[in-house]
């Protein structure tokens, strides 16, 4: 599947009001980003940080929620998610032939 047919597939399982698609979507990826680092937290907590085939699937899961949150704030922006993954592959591109992977900031 690609990128783009998976974004418009998330409008099928979409259930939020329209006039508050944007504050809904980047609420739930942050939500969703969350839950993936509780899950990673709590294994560090209860098994010294390894992870077995059960976290492992668990963590999945909460990405594909992460990703899901992600192709519906892109929609919601206006950006295709094909176009959104490779402005950030352009972006590191320019930043790794300016040897500038390192370092803070956006412009950089």
């Amino acid at each position: 599947m690609k990128f783009n047919e998976y974004q418009q597939r998330t409008k099928t399982t979409a259930i939020y009001p329209e006039d508050q698609g944007l504050i809904y979507t980047a609420l739930g990826l942050c939500s969703e980003a969350g839950e993936v680092a509780d899950k990673i937290k709590k294994s560090i907590r209860d098994k010294g940080g390894k992870l077995d085939e059960s976290d492992l699937l668990g963590l999945k899961k909460e990405l594909g929620d992460v990703l899901w949150y992600v192709a519906c704030l892109s929609l919601e922006l206006g950006f295709s998610l094909q176009e959104v993954a490779e402005g950030n592959l352009d972006k590191l591109r320019s930043r790794a032939d300016r040897d500038q992977l390192g370092g803070s900031g956006d412009n950089r």
